[in-house]
């Protein structure tokens, strides 16, 4: 079965201390890198998405600088842009669903920014729509949380509970970058 890659919102204004001062594995741009060099290697199709807000005063809006792609991400060639303002990659433009099952592609490996937004809600969706999702925890990244109460939750905490949700909800499989490229 062909794979793509999801590369999720790998953008600059995710390094704007707009965030909060919490983000979590360092390590996220590195295992990114390494899956997208996977994967141009083999020729396998790469999927780039990116959030455009509509709200002006995030960084993340289509006229700051935020709004690029983090380098290693900006020098990918895709086989498909997705553009969206909401947190799943399948209600962007173009349809990311219409163009997988064109292609024929029934299996995803996302990584990228936010990992209990983005991520996660692209991968529910991925599931409910039928495709296997496959997540490497440590290509992805998140920031600490503030609920209603006013308790913070840790990033660390928020990855747990996401790899709990997709995996044991039967989303996706959650791993690891090199289990990933052990596989391929």
């Amino acid at each position: 079965m062909t794979s793509a890659l999801i590369v999720i919102d790998m953008q600059q204004g995710f390094l704007d201390p707009h965030w909060g001062p919490t983000a979590n594995r360092p390590e996220c741009e590195a295992n990114v890198a390494q899956l997208i060099g996977a994967w141009r290697s083999e020729g396998a199709p790469i999927v780039v998405v990116r959030h455009d807000s509509r709200d002006p005063a995030s960084p993340l809006h289509p006229d700051s600088p935020g709004n690029a792609l983090i380098d290693e991400v900006a020098a990918v060639h895709p086989a498909l842009f997705v553009s969206k303002s909401v947190n799943s990659a399948f209600y962007g433009e173009p349809s990311l669903d219409a163009w997988l099952r064109e292609a024929g592609i029934g299996r995803l490996v996302l990584c990228g920014i936010q990992t209990n937004m983005c991520v996660e809600t692209t991968a529910r969706m991925g599931g409910n729509l039928g495709y296997e999702l496959v997540v490497p925890l440590d290509a992805t990244r998140t920031f600490d949380l503030t609920g209603p109460d006013g308790h913070v939750v840790s990033a660390a905490d928020l990855m747990a509970v996401t790899a709990a949700n997709l995996h044991g909800g039967g989303f996706a499989t959650v791993t690891t970058t090199a289990a990933v490229l052990a596989q391929r």
